[in-house]
């Protein structure tokens, strides 16, 4: 919550709240706009006395008229505070902020990313995206690590920049170990290696069928309600213990094909509200989704939370 504060460089603008009664009138006017004779029959107070503070309040610009009605054939001024904050500057004392402007993080999203959030402010941990190049069991070539780019722009708002790159390619997190992190992983199991050896942990899991051509994905399956979901737009948003770490944690980011996995990054960046509403702080959480396109452009622009 923020509110607009006026600053005075000259304190004895303030001279007419620094009276007791200044202090009544501009507190009942913050509850709702009145006329002298209404704030007068409130205090209990004779109305020249309330006429007397309002002039002063109003010379200051503390208070301000905002609209003028007939009564009993004279014109009411109704009267309202200027400002919902005052304040008075002294001439040092200036700090170099950062993120000024950012509205303060809600809780729950708060809670969900806790891991990755350091209290100095940074971000600890790496988001891994699926190689460009054929790799992994499927030989696959990932066309959703552009995605990430629209996670990370949201995860700036409450967050610093890192001193460290903190994109990695999955083969390059499997070549250096670094499984031993937080991760925030983007894409599913037939394009990000890293999605691929934690579907195993994930209360909502995919599918992998071994063929003879090496694996094919038989969509996601809940541990829960043992549902199937197939839709190329359907994905899972999931936050586990890392199975190589139980100090740290890993968020998944996955869908059945690349616009699946775009509608999990659409939902937890846009309408995370609606998807963590039943996230608890425990070892495992997990969510389906589906993405849908509501205006008919033929890209993926709303979500649907199926369990």
């Amino acid at each position: 919550m923020v509110k607009d504060i006026a600053v005075f460089e000259e304190p004895e603008r303030l001279k007419p709240v620094m009276n007791k009664l200044g202090w009544r009138i501009l507190q009942l006017l913050s509850k709702g706009e009145m006329y002298p004779m209404e704030v007068s029959k409130k205090l209990g107070i004779h109305e020249q006395k309330v006429y007397y503070h309002i002039r002063n309040l109003a010379k200051a610009g503390l208070v301000k008229v905002v609209r003028e009605e007939e009564k009993k054939g004279a014109v009411a001024k109704f009267y309202k505070p200027t400002f919902p904050a005052l304040g008075v500057e002294l001439p040092f004392g200036y700090q170099k902020v950062k993120n000024f402007s950012v509205p303060s993080i809600d809780e729950r999203i708060k809670q969900f990313l806790s891991p990755f959030l350091k209290e100095n402010g940074t971000f600890e941990g790496k988001v891994v995206v699926g190689s460009p190049d054929p790799h992994g069991p499927f030989k696959a070539r990932a066309r959703d690590g552009h995605y990430a780019s629209y996670l990370t722009l949201f995860l700036g708002q409450f967050v610093d920049l890192p001193e460290d790159f903190l994109i990695k390619l999955d083969v390059d997190v499997k070549a250096e170990k670094e499984e031993n992190n937080n991760l925030i992983s983007v894409g599913g199991p037939g394009t990000n290696l890293i999605t691929q050896e934690a579907n195993e942990f994930l209360p909502l899991r995919f599918n992998m069928m071994p063929s003879k051509h090496g694996f094919l994905l038989g969509g996601l399956v809940s541990e829960k309600t043992k549902n199937v979901y197939t839709a190329d737009t359907a994905g899972v948003i999931a936050r586990i213990t890392n199975p190589w770490n139980e100090e740290k944690r890993i968020i998944i980011l996955a869908g059945n094909k690349a616009v699946g996995t775009k509608a999990c990054v659409l939902a937890l960046t846009k309408f995370w509200k609606e998807v963590l509403k039943d996230f608890s702080d425990e070892e495992k959480f997990a969510t389906a989704i589906q993405g849908f396109d509501l205006d008919g452009d033929g890209k993926v622009d709303s979500i649907e939370v199926l369990e």
